[in-house]
């Protein structure tokens, strides 16, 4: 039967091929290999060759999302697409299976242990308490997304995987270094000031899992400034709420430079660091105007007190409904005091707010 085998070597390069997978390999007619999603060296495309008596050609990430090649091989002939770990976490190998279904081509998936699980299991964190994992690239627009994605996931407590960048061509592999991970966020934070990262933020970094030289180091990043990774790839975790036993965990089975941190446990909302940060500067302005409408012996003032007591209610509510968790309206009312205070620093002609 023809078909389009999609085939996952796991972490341990053509080693940890299965023996099914070996099989089915032996019987294809053309065996693709994909280096862009992660490393598979010449050494494993050389092993991958001597395992199936097949001769594999490795292909770029461009040959593997036009797909019209692989397609066309595969309604007249058995094609393999080999890859790094599970070959469906790859949203590229997902699309690529979707077509080929959509022109009524057969496929099947030999699925491999997952990069992305293993390095969460060897560093002992609970697969189910991480949130969304993102990929930190070497260009600057990348960092935000990737900092606002650890903002939002420790706002739940999770956990954050933090891939980051590989790309192989003629010249060899590139592997972003984990030292300028945190230098890249270190300077989002300088820009965004959320309190997310800073010196005192304890992370893992997992360097080459699966490999017979696979490190993983734990610490403040202050702590791992000066530590050489080695080769990648490397991936960075930045952790939220930990069970004692990741804690435990942590400290056995990481080179552990500091204990383990829950980086969750300072995170506020941005609502709530406005209203933290605004509220009291509106007390102030209050304040300042009331002394100003005592100290004006003009015309009747009991409306601007009306509307100075309202300012000072909405500012109540505002702290009221942070408390209560009800983010939106404790902004919305913060600013509803604010804005009648502005109303009568127009009317007065004074500054309340720089007094």
């Amino acid at each position: 039967m023809l078909m389009l085998w999609f085939v996952g070597t796991g972490i341990n390069g053509y080693r940890g091929l299965s023996l099914a997978a070996v099989d089915i390999l032996k019987k294809c007619d053309v065996i693709y290999v994909e280096r862009f999603t992660s490393l598979l060296s010449d050494g494993d495309i050389s092993g991958l060759n001597s395992a199936t008596g097949r001769q594999a050609i490795p292909v770029q990430r461009w040959f593997v999302e036009d797909g019209r090649e692989i397609l066309e091989a595969s309604k007249e002939k058995q094609i393999a697409l080999v890859t790094y770990g599970d070959p469906l976490i790859a949203t590229t190998h997902s699309e690529l299976r979707a077509r080929a279904a959509k022109n009524s081509i057969k496929t099947a998936v030999l699925h491999g242990a997952s990069g992305i699980a293993s390095i969460m299991g060897e560093c002992g964190l609970h697969i189910y308490k991480f949130g969304r994992t993102v990929t930190m690239m070497s260009e600057p627009k990348s960092a935000i997304s990737v900092y606002n994605t650890v903002f939002d996931n420790l706002l739940a407590g999770a956990h954050t995987l933090v891939l980051t960048e590989y790309s192989h061509d003629d010249k060899g592999a590139f592997f972003l270094e984990p030292g300028q991970v945190f230098r890249m966020l270190l300077d989002v934070e300088r820009d965004q000031r959320h309190h997310v990262f800073s010196e005192e933020t304890f992370v893992v970094v997992a360097s080459r899992v699966g490999d017979d030289d696979q490190r993983i180091v734990s610490g403040k990043i202050k702590s791992l400034a000066g530590v050489g990774f080695g080769p990648g790839p490397h991936s960075v975790i930045i952790t939220g709420m930990l069970h004692f036993t990741e804690e435990e965990a942590l400290e056995a089975l990481t080179v552990s430079l500091d204990g383990p941190a829950d980086n969750a446990k300072s995170i506020k909302r941005i609502s709530a660091q406005m209203v933290e940060r605004y509220a009291p500067k509106a007390k102030e302005a209050v304040k300042q105007m009331r002394n100003v409408l005592r100290d004006d012996d003009k015309g009747d003032k009991k409306g601007m007190y009306e509307v100075l007591d309202n300012a000072e209610y909405y500012i109540s509510d505002s702290e009221r409904f942070l408390m209560q968790g009800r983010h939106d309206l404790a902004v919305l009312s913060i600013g509803y005091a604010e804005g009648l205070i502005d109303a009568l620093r127009f009317q007065k002609g004074i500054n309340p707010w720089n007094p």
